[in-house]
């Protein structure tokens, strides 16, 4: 039986793709890779920019194994794929760092850099270059040999402690849970959100209502919830997640691997000369210093503290006379939040959503790209994808397919949370001259459809989606 990972496919067959497929995979093309470059840079009949083709070439079969199991581990996690995912990373930071440290090719693109062909580049092409020539600086290419094993070493370990944080924070999330079978617990959540919590407790087989710190669960409890002692309990649940205390203190705990983050990252900024690592991370951002970041931030603060206050303390000031609440909390603040909203305007999330059905509110993003960038975008069915929820699309103009994205918007257990894009395949033209298209994932963590209905989405979901679209 083939790999998955080592055969050639427009598009990741998903559901092929099983655990004992990575480690094989990326260990034999990382393998391949570096016994072709080092021919590829010994061979001087090829020209320079020839050269520079073919290691895209290699550099993006590798990314086709790498991203869809990267993908994979955030969206459907399991305990093996995460095992065989966390034993690539290292393996993938020493490789990348070896590139950055490598003199000969560095030498390649510095030769591009200082030639005539520089100048007869496109500036895109040119960006690339300077790109290339900074990150080489930034993988320790000038660092002396003793220092250079230093910074792979740093790598290797912040690229196994950042799967770490992940994974810890992940666990922590899916662990906690609370049945409610009692609906006066829940008195003010809207019927919506009660039928997705009890469309949640029948998929594990429960009866009742079940809480989770999904932030589709999260959240009505946060908003609408008058059981103040349930808001507390999930809001401390959800803010002490991996970490030293609340319900589960110390067993998914990233107290440790935060200071080792933190060390390590202090270190491989000053192999680079940086005095920290703020300074090493503006290095590749538009930012000019440190100083430029942080007089922005205060300026900011300055500017909002004001009007934050005014609200606070009007939001203080509505909660006692109201409700008679003297002593606002943190689990209080989007419960009353919610109540002076429609007191004040009259409106609320909830009365929002009957207008933002997910189908109608994704018709209405994709009608507004194609009036700004006279684009169509239309489902497609012939995708292989990683869960029936995902959806497929193509990207046209003029009636060609110009791009591709997955869409996967629903929360649900052993996927991160948040919202995201990434990148499946990047647009290029492949040696034999035919263009690659582009492809990404667009992620997030909505409330679910609940039986035949739609899914509803507040606005803030649907602020997410646009953000997140326009990232794709």
């Amino acid at each position: 039986m083939g790999n998955p990972l080592l055969e050639e496919h427009k598009l990741p067959p998903f559901q092929e793709i099983k655990p004992e497929h990575v480690v094989p995979a990326i260990e034999q093309l990382i393998a391949d890779n570096q016994e072709q470059i080092a021919g590829l840079l010994a061979n001087d009949s090829i020209p320079p920019l020839e050269k520079l083709q073919k290691l895209e070439s290699l550099e993006d079969r590798l990314r086709h194994a790498y991203s869809p199991v990267s993908h994979l581990n955030s969206v459907v996690n399991t305990p093996e794929l995460r095992d065989a995912w966390n034993s690539c990373r290292p393996k993938l930071s020493e490789y990348a760092t070896s590139l950055g440290q490598n003199p000969e090719l560095f030498k390649l693109y510095k030769s591009i850099a200082d030639s005539g062909v520089y100048n007869d580049l496109s500036k895109s092409q040119r960006k690339a270059i300077d790109n290339a020539l900074r990150d080489f600086r930034l993988s320790g290419i000038d660092l002396p040999a003793e220092e250079q094993a230093r910074f792979r070493e740093v790598g290797k370990r912040l690229s196994e402690l950042s799967g770490q944080f992940s994974d810890n924070v992940l666990d922590a999330t899916m662990a906690w849970t609370k049945l409610i079978t009692d609906s006066s617990d829940l008195k003010g959540i809207p019927e919506s959100d009660l039928a997705l919590l009890r469309q949640m407790a029948a998929q594990r087989d429960q009866e009742g209502y079940l809480l989770t710190l999904e932030f589709p669960s999260y959240l009505p409890v946060m908003t609408h919830c008058e059981n103040r002692e349930l808001r507390r309990e999930i809001y401390e649940a959800f803010v002490t997640r991996a970490s030293d205390t609340g319900p589960y203190a110390g067993k998914f705990d990233n107290t440790d691997t935060m200071y080792e983050l933190l060390a390590l990252r202090k270190e491989k900024a000053g192999l680079l000369g940086y005095a920290n690592f703020a300074e090493l991370s503006l290095a590749t951002k538009m930012a000019q210093s440190t100083d430029q970041v942080v007089e922005f931030l205060e300026e900011l603060a300055t500017r909002s503290k004001g009007a934050a206050t005014a609200d606070f303390e009007a939001l203080c000031e509505f909660a006692r006379t109201e409700y008679g609440a003297t002593d606002i909390e943190p689990w209080d603040l989007s419960y009353y939040g919610e109540r002076l909203k429609e007191k004040q305007y009259s409106i609320s999330d909830e009365m929002l959503k009957p207008y933002f059905p997910a189908p109608r509110v994704i018709s209405g993003m994709f009608e507004v790209v194609r009036r700004l960038y006279d684009i169509n975008i239309t489902e497609t069915h012939e995708i292989a994808t990683w869960h029936p929820d995902v959806t497929t699309w193509n990207v046209s103009r003029n009636g060609e397919v110009i791009a591709r994205f997955y869409l996967d918007l629903y929360a649900r257990q052993h996927k991160q949370g948040g919202a995201w894009m990434d990148e499946c395949r990047v647009r290029r033209i492949r040696e034999d001259g035919t263009l690659q298209l582009p492809v990404a994932y667009l992620t997030c963590n909505f409330s679910a459809p609940v039986g035949d209905k739609p899914a509803l989405l507040n606005h803030d979901e649907v602020v997410t989606l646009f953000h997140e679209f326009g990232h794709g």
